[in-house]
């Protein structure tokens, strides 16, 4: 028997988490026709990711969804981290997630604490095409003829199979990717960093943390997380081993500490293991790899999800091009040599995290060891502004063929993000276009959509460079912002879907040519 599925769509989704739906609402806004599967019969009823930093909160936005996801989140408040030998404890160190605890000028959003659970219903409802739970990838080829892959599905509900031909796939199905492991692609990385478990559990320990509200409390016996705003809590820590056996009452209830009378009613358990790698490549012809399933990132930071949101915002318009014939097949060919870098310079920030946070708690245990006062304060390992990673976040360089230098050719050297936790804000093409407000709650990044934008002071002059082979608007800027965007009276940017400067003109180009022949450069296609 076999399981009714729509027409062969341009673009299968294996993976309906959130990279997986990010991808599928911002496809659709292409026109593209997508299909996405999920082996799971329904949205991930754990807590699982926690953080939504600015830069995906941008690409909400302009999904039209951040005021959705804000709502349901946590006050900002909640983003910081506490450090504790106990709930009932004071805290000896803490650290603000910059851009989560307070608006920050880089960015028109800010970021929020908020529960898988909670986000991924919003990511749903984003967009309207054919999400199918419950049907699992069980295998893959690409055709003879090299149009397209044919994948083999199976619907966990009925037992029954279908075979699907989309155009691409793009397996965003997570750390554990059936795709991945069925293309034979290898990992680079430290890999399998230990075992886990989520206890999720009620109770009400308002009184030992409204007062100093956190996203995550890191005792000595586990982490402590609320899990919404209006109630709700999960402890992750090592899992013991016996693990069947295990007293999750009792391991929660040596988080909270004994002079907590509280008794913990535990809901759900969810045993999992935190890996720590890169693949060794994002594409296999038209096969390409995003989130988990390109890379898994290690939880302290909260850099996992976000950077797959960022693999699927760099993607889906790349795809969008080559299937809509604005661009040639070597604009894919882009992707990885964008992405991976990012995922490699992510590992390693999120490795140091967690090396600070081990370190945090070794200098505890040595003060306590060594006679001083529960209440002494403690020599942190990092600065307030550590755990910021705006750097990171807000501060990535792409160098590829589809970014052009000063001089106008191609850059096809990748390096990675800014380092560091400050971000500086610059138009050099690579960069992700600076967040200026140019009227009452519009900023320069709200003028991005499914096109390429021209930013210029001088609009009149750049409308002959118009053309209707590309996807382009041209927008005014205020001339206010010229100084800080380094452009002269009458210079633009020409800015990705994706919201990256692909190039820079100070001044206006003497041929009128000039944005036709840089977006064919960009886009692998012949000047039209």
């Amino acid at each position: 028997m076999m399981v009714e599925l729509p027409t062969d769509p341009d673009v299968l989704i294996v993976g309906g988490g959130p990279v997986g739906l990010t991808a599928r609402a911002l496809l659709e806004r292409w026109g593209v026709r997508v299909l996405l599967v999920e082996k799971r019969r329904e949205l991930s009823p754990f807590p699982r990711s926690r953080l939504v930093n600015v830069r995906s909160m941008e690409v909400f936005r302009q999904l039209g969804i951040a005021a959705g996801i804000a709502d349901a989140a946590f006050a900002p408040k909640y983003g910081r981290i506490r450090f504790r030998d106990t709930l009932y404890d004071r805290d000896f160190a803490s650290a603000a997630m910059v851009g989560v605890h307070a608006p920050v000028p880089e960015s028109p959003v800010i970021g929020v604490v908020t529960s898988q659970d909670r986000l991924e219903p919003e990511l749903l409802a984003a967009a309207e095409t054919e999400a199918r739970f419950g049907v699992e990838l069980v295998g893959l080829a690409e055709d003879t003829d090299g149009g397209g892959v044919v994948a083999s599905l199976v619907d966990h509900r009925s037992g029954a199979g279908a075979v699907v031909r989309a155009r691409y796939v793009l397996a965003a199905d997570g750390a554990n990717s059936t795709v991945r492991q069925l293309l034979g692609i290898g990992t680079v990385g430290p890999g399998a960093l230990g075992s886990f478990t989520t206890v999720v559990f009620d109770a009400d320990l308002s009184r030992w943390a409204a007062d100093q509200p956190a996203g995550v409390y890191v005792t000595a016996h586990g982490s402590l997380i609320p899990l919404y705003p209006e109630g709700g809590w999960a402890w992750f820590g090592a899992t013991p081993g016996d693990a069947e056996r295990a007293d999750w009452v009792g391991l929660v209830t040596k988080a909270l500490g004994a002079g907590t009378p509280v008794t913990a009613e535990v809901l759900r358990v969810q045993h999992w293991a935190m890996n720590a790698f890169v693949a060794e490549r994002f594409r296999h012809g038209r096969i390409l790899l995003a989130g988990d399933a390109a890379h898994a990132i290690p939880i302290t930071g909260g850099l996992g999800m976000n950077i797959g949101v960022g693999d699927v915002h760099n993607l889906c318009w790349k795809l969008a091009g080559v299937l809509q014939g604005w661009a040639g097949p070597g604009l894919l060919e882009t992707y990885e040599p964008e992405r991976r870098p990012v995922a490699h310079e992510t590992l390693r920030q999120a490795v140091a995290n967690a090396q600070l946070v081990a370190k945090a708690q070794t200098l505890r245990r040595d003060q306590l060891r060594n006679g001083e006062a529960p209440s002494a304060p403690l020599e942190l390992p990092w600065s307030e502004r550590y755990f910021a990673q705006l750097g990171l976040v807000l501060g990535v360089n792409y160098r590829s063929t589809a970014v052009l230098t000063a001089n106008g050719t191609a850059s096809d050297r990748s390096v990675p993000p800014d380092r560091g936790t400050d971000y500086i804000p610059t138009t050099a093409p690579g960069h992700r276009l600076p967040h200026r407000w140019i009227a009452p709650d519009r900023s320069t990044l709200d003028t991005l959509g499914e096109w390429f934008t021209l930013l210029t002071p001088a609009p009149v002059h750049w409308q002959q460079q118009a053309t209707p082979a590309w996807p382009l608007r041209i927008e005014h800027l205020p001339a206010e912002h010229t100084d800080p965007y380094d452009l002269g009276p009458h210079g633009a940017l020409l800015v990705r879907p994706d919201g990256h400067i692909a190039a820079r003109w100070h001044d206006r180009p003497q041929s009128d040519a000039t944005v036709r022949a840089t977006l064919a450069a960009i886009a692998d296609a012949p000047v039209l």
